[in-house]
């Protein structure tokens, strides 16, 4: 009865560490991980973990960097940012991403960084529902203190900056441990 009971036991166990090993495959394969930039980007790691392996963000993590901002986007948040890729920096103007990582420029910089940063944590799903509300349009306060207007166009997300220019979600909803990253197709200016 003992053995029996023993066999029992040993197999009630084993059900429950497979069942387990199963319940975490399934948390795991719920989390999305997304490519940018021919890296792949997890759910598990913060922002600044995760932008640095993308190849399209390079220019937009050496800016953070150089605006002292990496503390800040790797701590807890939540945070939505809308990243530029590399190829909407090349849109501004000949010599202006020099000018603004030069360390006289940090404050200017921030600005415009931080321009591109809500707080808290907002999907896709989140900013269309509100547009939808809005009929049309959305107003979201940036952690820079000014406002981005977000609005859609078919399938398509678009975000307006204070200075009247639009940038296309390319990639939304790139699920960070402190946030989301949807990544943008031009630089927005404060």
């Amino acid at each position: 009865m003992k053995k029996l009971t023993k066999i029992v036991v040993l197999g009630v166990c084993s059900l429950s560490v497979m069942f387990a090993s199963v319940d975490v495959a399934q948390a795991q394969n719920k989390q999305k991980t997304v490519m940018v930039g021919g890296a792949a980007i997890y759910p598990t790691k913060n922002i600044v973990e995760n932008a640095v392996n993308s190849k399209d963000h390079t220019t937009l993590v050496a800016a953070v960097k150089a605006a002292g901002l990496v503390e800040t986007l790797s701590s807890n948040g939540p945070f939505t940012v809308f990243a530029p890729t590399n190829a909407a920096f090349n849109k501004l103007p000949k010599g202006t991403v020099e000018t603004l990582v030069k360390p006289e420029n940090k404050a200017m910089l921030t600005k415009i960084l931080t321009y591109h940063v809500l707080a808290g944590n907002y999907s896709a799903k989140d900013v269309w529902a509100a547009v939808k509300k809005g009929n049309g349009k959305a107003t979201m306060k940036t952690v820079e203190g000014g406002n981005l207007t977000f609005w859609t166009k078919g399938k398509d997300l678009y975000v307006r900056d204070a200075k009247g220019a639009d940038a296309k979600v390319t990639i939304a909803d790139v699920n960070q441990s402190n946030g989301v990253i949807h990544v943008i197709d031009a630089v927005l200016m404060p």
